[in-house]
């Protein structure tokens, strides 16, 4: 293909580089992935061919110029393969995966290249830069060194062998995950059977089974996490059932999509790699160049977490046991696809409180607009318009532009709100175009969520969890377009993987401060705002539940580094085995309280980039209360604290050490206690 015929080929000319999603087709993808790798190899081989001794000009600086035709490919297509993953975006991605994997090793496992930055980093402190040339040259290195640039050539050969055959599992695994999942959506013939669901809900699913041609039928289809925000209302328990059954058996059922053999395989290929680079295990070769150091922090931190968890998650159980044995006309012993519906049903008893109903006061625009972004404009100045002129790779997806308070631009935020068949589970956020000072671009940045869509006129009003949802994600979408670096590798949400979560948890905490929630939670209907008695009691129930939440979490975390701290030649033989022994073994065995996420559909671990560091997200909470704390102890919301919270530590992207980063905003190291008194685990 030629610059004439593929759009991908040459720099978007549309606002802010986004990709030109209206000219592009499946077909310009991988014609343009091997011009962008060639292209770069290239760029790599005039830095290494160099006479000259390596300088930061000679050596640094090409090396962030390189690849820039590659990475807007990239960007551009994940975006697709995981928003829209239509068939032929699948093969692409199958097809692509191992050649990717190829290329990022030519790059980090080339011993010329690692040789001048090896001399840069030898020499850096007789060197004139400034501190972010310092920790490029720091990160550089040691990215290589842990990539395996210092091995020999017969262990960088088997490597790649390695990293290739990992590549392609993970992307079988996400495809196999994507089809089991719509395969399992729980149809039901009868709206009774999901008596519970408001009448939006019910209308989200009939138009889920018309979408299938399934007519007259209902289709609940299955978020990514086991559980399902419908079993909190619905009064059917066999339906419960149903839906809980469908969740836990997706990848593990047998067939063409069972992922234990996937998983099994990338798990021991995994260990071998850390073997050859010298660790010994995946977790330690993972948590070396995080801010945890070692997989015994992490084990320290869980097991400390657990027993308090598991101990208020078995106190929750016998509250929610109890309410069954004097409400039932027949008690029953409480099972997983109870713990939801009752749960309800005793916080209602306990505060007078119906979390179901509140979607009322939750339709999605003005949660957006005089929620999300108004939050954005309090502390930040930002602002938003709507671009419905730019081309977006699908037409769900929003494109709106971010100014500064000063109207000068910021940069591009997409909203890609409803979940689809094409679409993986969860939610996300993703940078379409990175910020760089040095490339002269602003971020583009993409949100994704999988709510149901409601019947065209129908509103659609979000559950309690998908409000916290989309102020979560936005928190990751802000880190990406408050980035304020030279060059790209430190760009927007380039950082260690343990604090990544860390501007996202804060941000979902706004969601309920007086003077936000009262501008957003207003009934859909009438306009009236959601009381004040209401939000209160919302904030008293702050730590009811988190029983089962934080031993849920904390289960998946625990099954993630138990895999993950398999030696070489340790094999898992029999998947559900070895997940009861590994929960048994830190006291989360509680079948009323599964794990969030089974081995065989944890596409964090296994398809994404969480392998042995799902802790990250408590972890990362630990700062995210403390920071918390900062705000109400400084006056709250102001912008005065925004400014100090995004100059010092959102915009810095992964130019300096974040733990340092943090001192500076905070003036100290975190502490832990905020996070025990959120979680009600001081008590």
């Amino acid at each position: 293909m030629t610059v004439e015929t593929n759009p991908l080929l040459t720099p978007s000319a549309l606002p802010y580089a986004l990709p030109d999603y209206g000219r592009i087709r499946a077909e310009h993808y991988l014609p343009a992935f091997r011009q962008g790798f060639e292209e770069q190899l290239a760029e790599i081989r005039r830095i290494t061919m160099a006479r000259s001794m390596p300088t930061f000009e000679n050596t640094m600086e090409p090396l962030e110029r390189s690849g820039e035709l590659l990475q807007r490919v990239s960007h551009a297509f994940y975006t697709v393969s995981s928003a829209d993953a239509t068939a032929e975006i699948q093969a692409i991605d199958e097809e692509l995966a191992p050649l990717m994997a190829a290329h990022q090793d030519a790059i980090l496992l080339n011993a010329a290249l690692y040789w001048r930055i090896s001399q840069l980093q030898a020499q850096q402190d007789d060197l004139p830069l400034d501190p972010e040339q310092h920790r490029l040259i720091e990160r550089w290195h040691r990215e290589m060194t842990l990539a395996g640039a210092a091995l020999d050539d017969e262990a960088k050969a088997r490597l790649t062998e390695l990293n290739q055959r990992l590549s392609a599992l993970s992307a079988t695994f996400e495809k196999n995950l994507l089809a089991d999942t719509n395969e399992l959506a729980v149809v039901f013939d009868d709206a009774a059977e999901l008596d519970g669901l408001s009448s939006g809900e019910l209308s989200a699913a009939a138009r889920a089974a018309a979408d299938r041609g399934l007519e007259g039928g209902y289709l609940i289809t299955l978020p990514l996490f086991t559980g399902h925000p419908v079993l909190a209302v619905l009064t059917n328990r066999e339906s419960r059932r149903r839906i809980m059954e469908a969740s836990r058996s997706r990848g593990a059922r047998g067939g063409s999509h069972d992922n234990r053999a996937v998983l099994t395989e990338i798990v021991a290929l995994r260990a071998q790699r850390a073997a050859l680079l010298g660790y010994p295990t995946h977790a330690a070769a993972v948590t070396a160049d995080e801010t945890a150091g070692t997989p015994q922090a992490v084990e320290r931190m869980l097991r400390d977490l657990a027993a308090p968890a598991a101990r208020n998650a078995a106190a929750e159980r016998a509250a929610l046991q109890q309410l069954i044995d004097d409400t039932e006309a027949e008690p029953f012993p409480l099972e997983a696809h109870d713990w939801a519906f009752y749960t309800e049903k005793l916080r209602a008893a306990r505060y007078d409180l119906d979390t179901a109903a509140l979607r009322a006061w939750f339709e999605a625009e003005r949660v957006l607009q005089d929620g999300v972004f108004a939050a954005a404009g309090r502390l930040y100045g930002l602002s938003f318009a709507e671009r419905r002129d730019l081309p977006v790779y699908h037409p769900g997806a929003r494109v709106f532009e971010v100014f500064q308070e000063d109207g000068s631009p910021l940069g591009l935020y997409v909203l890609d709100l409803y979940t689809r068949d094409s679409k993986r589970g969860g939610a996300w956020m993703n940078e379409i175009v990175s910020q760089s000072a040095l490339r002269g671009t602003l971020p583009v940045v993409a949100n994704n969520l999988n709510v149901a869509r409601p019947a065209d006129g129908e509103p659609t009003l979000l559950t309690l969890d998908e409000v916290n949802t989309l102020f979560h994600e936005f928190g990751h979408a802000l880190h990406g377009l408050f980035s304020d670096v030279t060059y790209p590798h430190f760009a927007g949400t380039n950082v260690f993987r343990d604090f990544v979560e860390f501007p996202s948890q804060v941000n979902e905490m706004w969601m309920l401060w007086p003077e936000i929630v009262s501008a957003y939670a207003r009934h859909h209907e009438t306009g009236e705002p959601l009381p004040d008695d209401v939000i209160a009691r919302l904030q008293a129930t702050e730590t009811f539940n988190q029983g089962f939440a934080t031993s849920e979490y904390l289960a998946a975390a625990w099954l993630d580094q138990a895999l993950h701290s398999l030696a070489a030649g340790e094999t898992v033989d029999d998947v559900a085995a070895f997940e009861a022994a590994a929960l048994a073994a830190i006291g989360l065995d509680d079948p009323a309280v599964p794990t969030r996420y089974s081995s065989a559909y944890f596409a964090h671990i296994f398809s994404g980039g969480y392998s042995a560091g799902y802790y990250s997200y408590i972890w990362s909470e630990v700062l995210d209360a403390d920071t918390v704390e900062w705000f109400r102890e400084n006056g709250g919301l102001t912008r005065a604290n925004g400014e100090r919270f995004r100059r010092r530590l959102l915009g810095v992207g992964g130019s300096r050490d974040p733990l340092e980063a943090y001192r500076d905003f905070r003036g100290r190291d975190a502490e832990i206690g905020p996070l025990l008194t959120r979680r009600g685990l001081d008590r």
